[in-house]
């Protein structure tokens, strides 16, 4: 049973009873409902044997205010993101939903929770039920990969939102103590911290530019350049090459600065509030499906503050790492048993060794990085012929979809994501450097542009279907950890951390060994959902930790 929820003009909710009838769904029931009324309705319902699937407009707008009045829902389709996925599957290509003219489906979000505004007022265009009915005529051109992909889509909004309304916990006081010993106490507004005020001085003297601002690279590489550094950038990974005595000094500024600005005193006072770093997530944020985050910079914390991630009393932190994620789902993707055979109850690397396909870890992991993102030089690039002799389904997997992205083609993930076609600028020099009399200049650019969008499709399957098994472990480790516990979300263990193949639960600390088992279980059962019947090991390292700092 499928309860569509639908805003009023007046505030109130329209909740609409859809149920599989033969082919398609019958409207059994309708009910209007103050806003006021929601919550508790949907508790009720949610306590039934079997409770609806909710469907909506957006996760992130209908659910943060169920869970604040303390609500929270077991399964739900999320309108919004599903029709992006259908938009533009090519699995769905020639459906209704996809030939139709731009609606409001397609546009950004109207409101905010902030705003106190439910998503979308009723329109003719904007009709969630009619938009739900859309797509499942669209998924019925599938063969039902694309089904599992918006229920996963759905369950990670879920998760999305669970995670926001409990936040990280976030130890202020040691976040305070790390800035201090690393940059030197707090200092007044617009001054440097002490330390870092030091190091700047000895990039000064080193490079005689006593008014130095390192922190324009106009200026920076007009002094490496007075000091007869011949440098291409100010990136630090550039500079490391350089012999010179001001480049030592110059990193470690450089690495101190970046803390201040990323996680400095700033965000500490923006981000942290009542024990608690609650970023915003934005499922699907990413082209391959990947998530992407909305201030905070959740998805790029820093091990420099991850000591300030510490469990409440009481309580305990089991965070478990996907291990080699993306080179196991190539092997599963491709079919590849050698390559499967090669990360069966280990290090995958180290299993390419024991294969013979290279001599060392570091090749496999080089060749491997090459093979899925493109690398064509250095060690990858050296390495990646005898991978490709050792494995070659999993290989000729991504060549494949290389030479398709470089014919303009679109390619797809397991569950049926499929990548955008190149813009226009793309064809229009493809096409000019195939006319008769195009310059070798022009050939030339057109070649590398090709290479360029076939390095993206290379990856795009490969990363998109990691972040599609990612969506499916969480889903199963939320599902399992409800059962746990029959209080409110944060009462028992609860995920409060996400990182494309890293999860983080904070739970009470006897419950810390049946969390890692579910935590493992659920691995497996990714792996078993997405590709049934493969020999690939889906493993996870779990770490029990009181603190972030230590889980690896």
């Amino acid at each position: 049973m499928h309860v569509v929820l639908s805003s009023l003009p007046e505030g109130g909710v329209r909740l609409t009873t859809l149920v599989v009838d033969g082919a398609d769904f019958a409207r059994t029931d309708v009910q209007d409902v103050p806003r006021v009324a929601l919550a508790p309705l949907i508790r009720a319902m949610e306590q039934r044997p079997q409770p609806p699937r909710w469907v909506w407009s957006d996760t992130a707008v209908w659910y943060p205010r169920l869970l604040g009045e303390g609500v929270s829902v077991a399964r739900c389709v999320d309108l919004r993101l599903c029709h992006a996925i259908l938009r533009a599957s090519a699995a769905t290509a020639s459906s209704d939903l996809a030939t139709a003219p731009s609606s409001v489906w397609d546009g950004p979000r109207s409101a905010t929770p902030a705003a106190g505004l439910f998503e979308l007022e009723p329109s003719a265009d904007g009709d969630p039920v009619e938009e739900f009915l859309l797509q499942q005529r669209a998924l019925k051109q599938t063969d039902g990969r694309l089904g599992l992909l918006l229920a996963a889509e759905s369950a990670g909004a879920l998760v999305a939102a669970e995670m926001t309304f409990a936040g990280v916990p976030w130890r202020a006081d040691e976040h305070e103590r790390i800035l201090a010993d690393m940059l030197g106490p707090r200092p007044f507004a617009g001054y440097r911290p002490s330390k870092l005020e030091a190091k700047l001085g000895e990039v000064r003297a080193a490079l005689e530019v006593p008014e130095l601002n390192p922190d324009s690279p106009g200026e920076l590489m007009k002094a490496l350049r007075g000091a007869g550094i011949v440098a291409q950038s100010t990136r630090s990974f550039e500079l490391a090459e350089i012999d010179h005595p001001a480049i030592e000094p110059l990193l470690e500024y450089k690495k101190l600065a970046r803390l201040m600005t990323a996680n400095g005193w700033n965000w500490l006072d923006k981000w942290v509030a009542h024990g608690r770093f609650r970023p915003t997530y934005i499922p699907g944020g990413v082209v391959t499906g990947r998530w992407a985050s909305d201030g905070g910079g959740a998805l790029q914390l820093p091990h420099q503050v991850r000591d300030a991630v510490r469990a409440d009393p009481g309580w305990t932190l089991v965070v478990a790492d996907a291990a080699q994620l993306e080179p196991r789902i190539l092997a599963a993707m491709a079919g590849d048993n050698a390559m499967a055979i090669a990360g069966h109850g280990g290090d995958l690397y180290e299993g390419m060794v024991t294969a013979g396909a290279v001599e060392t870890r570091q090749q496999a992991k080089y060749g491997m990085l090459g093979a899925m993102y493109g690398g064509t030089t250095g060690e990858s690039g050296r390495m990646l012929p005898r991978l490709a002799r050792a494995f070659p389904r999993a290989i000729g997997l991504v060549e494949h979809a290389a030479r398709a992205g470089e014919r303009g083609e679109r390619v797809s993930t397991w569950l049926g994501r499929t990548s955008p076609a190149p813009g226009a600028s793309w064809r229009q020099a493809q096409d000019e450097a195939s006319d008769d009399g195009a310059s070798a200049a022009l050939q030339s650019s057109a070649r590398g542009q090709a290479r360029s969008w076939g390095r993206f499709t290379r990856n795009f399957v490969v990363q998109g279907t990691a972040a599609e098994w990612a969506l499916s472990w969480m889903a199963s480790v939320r599902m399992r950890l409800r059962t746990l516990h029959d209080g409110t979300l944060t009462d028992g263990p609860h995920l409060a951390f996400f990182l494309h193949d890293e999860v983080m639960v904070h739970t009470p600390k006897a419950l810390a060994p049946q969390v890692a088992d579910i935590l493992e279980q659920a691995a497996a059962d990714a792996g078993r959902l997405l590709f049934p019947g493969s020999p690939v090991d889906f493993r996870v390292t779990v770490a029990v930790v009181d603190s972030y700092a230590d889980a690896k």
